[in-house]
């Protein structure tokens, strides 16, 4: 993918929109290939230059995606045209990607109003760089809990994507397509988003309003409405965890029936399922902010850094405070 990315679009014909993808050491190259296909192929399907696309780096030399496969760009962060749309390309280490002079040029182009967008993690760096406060804006959901806690001042949503005016953000993943087939449709019509969308054999277009994650039930292998119900409870109860007899009691069981539904489908208790919620959820915040180890066991609904580390390394195999400790020597690298 390294090889004259560029030549495929001949940019004259009408003035194509241009988008700009600034690709982010260790970035999603199934996000990025997905944004760009679509506009490949709406320009193939129509027959006209649509669009047209650049890539750019930090310092003008190749960047590795998440998948080890390095990316050759046109240009370092160069000044654009007003009517660009940047296109933000994260991943993983999305903390360490996020430089300071990444931050300075988002913030010098935003202030000349350019659209921005952010790809899978990339709304860490736009908001970062002030570019989503008060707005609503999403995030891959693996990176929300960490996002909410160091950002209170975006409007978080777990839709696959959202549009804020002239701020775009996605979930990551196959979420790009879901945008672009949504810009595409905005500029030329449903009927080309639906063309693209049937060469890209993507049968499902999902819109702001569908959320990330699948549902309990299929993420879980079983459908049981009442285990379904509890399973919902406790993963919006993770600061202040909800004893098992009354979950038992909210969804009209008792708790030895609760404790049976958990072992028949799960393989383990209520408390143990609980424990392993929180437990990810404290990993998470560990690696991917700066929090201290003894608020992120607050967050995660321990009353002592001491039972805290314990549990971590019961499930872990590795104290919080090494977790934290190595993490951070390897963002310091």
């Amino acid at each position: 993918m390294a090889g004259p990315h560029s030549a495929e679009v001949v940019v004259d014909q009408a003035h194509p929109q241009r988008f700009v993808f600034v690709l982010l050491e260790g970035f999603s190259l199934l996000s990025f290939a997905s944004a760009l296909d679509c506009l490949r192929i709406a320009n193939r399907v129509s027959g006209r230059d649509l669009y047209g696309w650049t890539f750019l780096t930090e310092t003008g030399s190749g960047v590795r995606c998440s998948a080890g496969t390095e990316i050759g760009p046109d240009s370092d962060l160069v000044e654009l045209s007003r009517d660009d749309i940047v296109i933000l390309c994260g991943g993983m280490d999305i903390q360490l990607a996020t430089t300071k002079r990444i931050l300075s040029w988002l913030r010098r182009e935003a202030r000349r109003g350019i659209t921005i967008a952010g790809l899978c993690t990339a709304a860490y760096t736009m908001a970062k760089a002030g570019l989503l406060t008060d707005r609503r804006a999403t995030i891959h959901w693996e990176n929300q809990d960490s996002f909410t806690e160091e950002f209170e001042d975006v409007i978080l949503t777990k839709s696959v994507f959202v549009i804020d005016d002239n701020r775009y953000t996605t979930a990551g993943g196959t979420a790009s397509i879901d945008l672009m087939l949504k810009l595409i449709a905005k500029d030329h019509a449903e009927d080309l988003a639906a063309s693209v969308a049937d060469q890209l054999i993507y049968s499902s277009i999902r819109t702001d309003q569908d959320t990330q994650r699948l549902s309990v039930p299929t993420r879980i292998g079983v459908r049981h409405p009442k285990l379904s119900r509890v399973i919902q409870m406790m993963e919006a109860n993770i600061e202040e965890p909800i004893s098992p007899s009354i979950l038992a009691r909210d969804v009209g069981m008792s708790t030895r029936q609760l404790e049976r539904l958990f072992r028949r489908y799960l393989n383990r208790s209520p408390k143990r399922y609980y424990m392993d919620l929180r437990l990810q959820k404290a990993r998470n915040l560990l690696m991917q902010t700066d929090m201290s180890v003894i608020n992120v066991a607050l967050a995660c609904g321990f009353a002592s850094p001491s039972h805290f580390s314990k549990c971590y390394r019961a499930h872990y195999e590795i104290t919080p405070y090494r977790e934290r400790g190595a993490q951070a020597g390897r963002l310091s690298i």
